[in-house]
């Protein structure tokens, strides 16, 4: 069922399906549905309530108004909860909106029951000047030749020349979408990605187990944001799925769903609250 409900002065699209514990998906940037092919699959639909939301400037909720930040996305998904009545949930976070969950659950820890990262920004790791470069370059290419070339050149870096016809193959309708929000994308959020500030000191105020999931052909700057996650979180779970690469939420949801089911199901919520 689609919602509409407001939180902190903004109207956002929530969708919330089958009953269960609550699994609260936190969207991705750009991407407006990216995460729902893992909240589709069927390993999800018999024991989960799977909230799935547009933050702001996506879908059907309320554009950005002022400047974004990491930390606001996050307020966002506190009070979201609050509204659903909801005092724990298992999160879920894939790239931009992993570290929003990551914000989420250093800031208000007991919120958070089970967290699974799926390949955070790297935008800490050795390598990140390079990956900082990048976006800047984004930012100043949007600023000179607007938003349809600044997204032409970053989807071509990163699906490919034939971007369109694949992400239409993969998701019909998605490639409009992104069209219609990529504006957020580079005016609000790459500026709020690079403001981000995160370390080791706020991942220890992280209490809920921690599950991290990659991919075996996501590249270099990849493999520093895994070894960086698990340096700080020890104790973290971790799961390469083979043959994927930073899409891996669209290419292989089934491996992810799975993978996210057995680690919510190893920690139930039920559990921690039974007397």
């Amino acid at each position: 069922m689609v919602h509409r409900v407001q939180v902190n002065g903004a109207d956002l699209e929530v969708t919330v399906v089958g009953t269960g514990e609550p699994m609260l998906f936190v969207q991705t940037a750009l991407s407006a549905d990216e995460l729902v092919p893992i909240a589709s699959e069927t390993v999800l639909a018999a024991d989960f309530r799977r909230i799935i939301y547009h933050r702001r400037g996506y879908g059907g909720s309320s554009a950005p108004v002022g400047p974004s930040s990491i930390a606001a996305d996050a307020a966002d998904a506190v009070a979201l909860l609050d509204i659903l009545g909801l005092d724990r949930v298992h999160l879920v976070g894939l790239s931009f909106s992993a570290a929003i969950a990551l914000q989420l659950a250093s800031t208000v820890p007991e919120r958070v029951h089970s967290l699974t990262v799926i390949e955070p920004p790297p935008v800490h790791v050795p390598s990140a000047a390079q990956f900082r470069a990048a976006n800047a370059h984004l930012v100043e290419l949007r600023r000179d030749a607007g938003v349809p070339a600044a997204l032409d050149a970053f989807l071509t870096m990163l699906v490919g020349p034939h971007w369109r016809r694949e992400l239409d193959e993969r998701r019909p309708g998605s490639v409009a979408q992104l069209e219609t929000d990529a504006s957020t994308f580079f005016d609000a959020e790459i500026p709020a990605l690079l403001d981000w500030r995160f370390s080791g000191r706020d991942a220890a105020q992280i209490t809920a187990p921690v599950l991290y999931v990659g991919g075996t052909d996501s590249g270099p700057l990849f493999a520093e944001v895994r070894t960086q996650m698990l340096g700080w979180m020890p104790d973290a779970e971790d799961i390469l799925v083979a043959g994927a690469d930073h899409s891996v939420a669209v290419t292989h949801p089934r491996e992810v769903a799975t993978a996210l089911a057995s680690f919510a199901h190893r920690h139930p919520i039920t559990a921690a609250t039974s007397p």
